[in-house]
């Protein structure tokens, strides 16, 4: 035991130090990728991009909607004022049991169209395609389909309908910045390399001030779990995805948010219906797709403030989405694994799935070994105090000032907060993030392995919402798309 227990102590120092010197990596390619993209993309060329709509790429959004009743409305409009030359709005009714449709068909005068659909990817069968009688909403197209258990054959239903190449992958509780298809599509139009897909920075909407569905004043969240998702989500945008999109290494677009091209997502399967975390799935099929044909690619992250997403109000709510996201990650490993260490893949393969197996994956069970390896050492008198603090404040510390520089980063690229005070409150929640709200995050994803292995079934979650002007207080769906890794 004695050997055992200096081993793992030495094992546990190296682990540290390696996921302290990735970090400190990330960090500052991360910082160089969103100076890099903050000078080269500005509202000069946004501007330029929307005074001239024949070089602005048409866009489809799609959205899947299941018992959504009480927002699905309000987020249809929103989607529909979104400041961008060509886009349509795809909205899949995922057969809701509640008045989704027929609010729908209400509130923008729909009427049953005759449809032929060429079925390019599978999904449960449509049942009826609604169109506006009203020239205002000649963007929207309503897809009724039968049920099929998860968002996942919803967005397969919806590239089946989508007319553009290239596709949003969004929520209807999603709000999304008016300016948002241009930060997205701009790199698109600039890259010599064929880009296939493109993330956008998303946050909480809990605590903002809204009205009509657009955000009027950006504050922290007030309740207790979605103050610290805030900083956890700007830190995995900000540092660890523009960190890896600097060397063109994103192994995940979140489903929240993702700008997608419909022929290499058409090509590679469409969405897997039976996955937990299919925008992971997703991306890495893109890859794998381009990789097989040998064909150039670029995957990007911008780190503008695109997307606006409920966070879990409570404990309920949190261990539903974390328990969802740790199934999906060990998931991925049982039917991806052929990608792992095989240099056929790139860095996809050598590179960012070693990382999450060691450092996203094994970091729940290792914390846990060694938080009872630490109760042991401390009731057998074991421990060294002064050692024990010396790595304790090694670590925190880092990990802290790192979040200090993923606010000061989400500062320079647009100054959300009004007042340094909100920004202060940032700091605070990631200065106690370790104490109490990651021991939650552990925990809940070690169940999410068990469920995966017990072989549980799972559909979409039934999502309690009490509408945009009050998202603080409601619920978030357990079907939410995972965030990036962090």
């Amino acid at each position: 035991m004695e050997s055992f227990i200096q081993f793992y102590q030495y094992a546990i120092f190296f682990y540290a130090t390696i996921l302290v010197v990735i970090s400190l990596f990330l960090a500052f390619f991360g910082y160089l990728n969103t100076f890099k993209n903050k000078l080269k993309y500005t509202k000069v060329e946004e501007n330029i991009l929307l005074a001239h709509p024949e070089i602005a790429p048409p866009i489809s959004i799609v959205a899947g909607a299941y018992n959504e009743e009480v927002v699905v409305v309000d987020a249809t409009r929103a989607f529909l004022d979104l400041e961008y030359p060509n886009f349509e709005v795809v909205i899949v009714n995922d057969g809701s049991k509640d008045d989704t449709l027929k609010l729908l068909i209400e509130a923008f005068d729909l009427i049953e169209v005759p449809h032929y659909i060429i079925e390019k990817v599978i999904s449960q069968p449509i049942k009826r395609i609604y169109k506006s009688t009203n020239s205002l909403y000649r963007k929207l197209t309503i897809v009724d389909k039968k049920n099929g258990g998860t968002k996942a054959d919803a967005m397969n239903a919806g590239l089946n309908i989508a007319k553009y190449d290239y596709f949003v992958n969004t929520d209807v509780d999603c709000i999304l910045a008016k300016d948002t298809l241009s930060k997205v599509v701009l790199p698109v139009l600039d890259s010599k390399i064929p880009v296939i897909a493109v993330g956008g920075t998303m946050r909480m909407v809990n605590g903002c001030e809204i009205d009509r569905v657009q955000i009027t004043r950006v504050r922290p969240p007030r309740s207790f779990f979605p103050i610290f998702q805030e900083t956890e989500y700007l830190r995995s945008y900000l540092i660890t995805k523009m960190g890896w999109a600097f060397f063109n290494a994103i192994p995940n677009v979140s489903g929240g948010f993702g700008l997608f091209d419909k022929k290499i997502v058409i090509a590679a399967g469409g969405y897997d219906g039976e996955s937990h975390a299919e925008d992971m799935d997703m991306t890495l099929r893109m890859i794998a797709h381009m990789k097989d044909h040998n064909l150039p690619y670029k995957i990007v992250n911008t780190p503008h403030s695109c997307c606006w997403t409920e966070g879990p109000p409570n404990l309920k709510i949190l261990y539903r989405q974390r328990s969802r996201w740790g199934r999906g990650l060990l998931q991925i490993f049982f039917v991806h694994h052929r990608f792992l260490f095989n240099k056929k893949y790139g860095r996809m393969g050598l590179v960012t799935l070693p990382y999450i197996l060691i450092f996203e994956l094994l970091a729940p069970l290792i914390e846990i070994l060694g938080f009872f390896l630490l109760l042991y050492l401390f009731f057998t008198s074991q421990i060294n105090v002064k050692t024990f603090w010396l790595m304790f404040a090694y670590v925190y510390l880092i990990g802290l000032c790192i979040s200090i520089l993923t606010i000061s980063l989400d500062f320079s690229v647009k100054k959300q907060y009004r007042t340094m005070f909100e920004y202060v409150q940032l700091i605070i929640s990631s200065s106690l993030e370790a104490f109490l709200y990651h021991p939650f995050i552990i925990f809940f994803t070690l169940a999410g392995y068990i469920q995966l292995l017990t072989r549980k079934e799972f559909k979409w979650g039934q999502m309690t919402r009490k509408g945009f002007s009050q998202t603080d207080k409601s619920a978030t769906s357990d079907e939410k798309a995972n965030p990036p890794l962090s």
